[in-house]
């Protein structure tokens, strides 16, 4: 069985999300919708109260509201590499490109540059010779249904990377990345 739900505490959101053909079956309980509150105690809320209607279901796919550039491809791919490999979960990452890690400092109160651990070994070294490494993105993650109630955990010990480009990875969290959103919106839209 494949379901669309929204997990939600707020009547006008789940109104909106009926609108657009969203199935909300119950609103996510006060204590689970607090600015701080994780990820992981909400999707097993759902899971909890889905499965006490006699439902089961081998996945969970959580779609971010704060990640809008997603595709259908990115979620159908996601589901046939789950499927493919086998795997406890697919999330989907961006190339950090220039932004690698070993190229970052830590700055003391006093202005001082210090190098982290992680940097030294590396110092000076072109970025083309670095490793490429991957940001946690946030579009897309599928997870094994006892992977997520069992584990506590959206990964679990074999992930897959679904990549996404630079251009459509955009997790809204501040006024300027809702800038950019909606630019690259506007884009793509042409």
């Amino acid at each position: 069985m494949t379901r669309t739900v929204l997990s939600t505490n707020c009547e006008e959101i789940a109104g909106v999300g009926r609108e657009w053909g969203l199935e909300v079956p119950f609103l996510r309980p006060p204590e689970l919708a607090q600015d701080d509150t994780p990820t992981i105690p909400v999707l097993q809320d759902v899971v909890r109260r889905l499965e006490a209607q006699g439902e089961h279901y081998d996945a969970i796919l959580t779609l971010q509201p704060t990640n809008p550039l997603r595709r259908a491809e990115d979620i159908d791919g996601a589901i046939a590499l789950i499927e493919q490999t086998g795997a406890d979960s697919v999330i989907s990452f961006m190339d950090v490109g220039e932004k690698q890690p070993a190229r970052m400092k830590w700055i003391e109160e006093d202005g001082r540059v210090q190098d982290p651990p992680f940097a030294e070994a590396v110092e000076g070294q072109p970025r083309q010779q670095l490793r490429k490494l991957y940001l946690r993105e946030g579009s897309i993650y599928l997870t094994r249904r006892d992977v997520l109630m069992n584990q506590n955990s959206l990964k679990g010990r074999d992930c897959r990377a679904w990549i996404v480009s630079e251009e459509r990875a955009c997790n809204i969290d501040t006024p300027f990345d809702l800038f950019l959103a909606e630019q690259l919106m506007r884009r793509s839209a042409e």
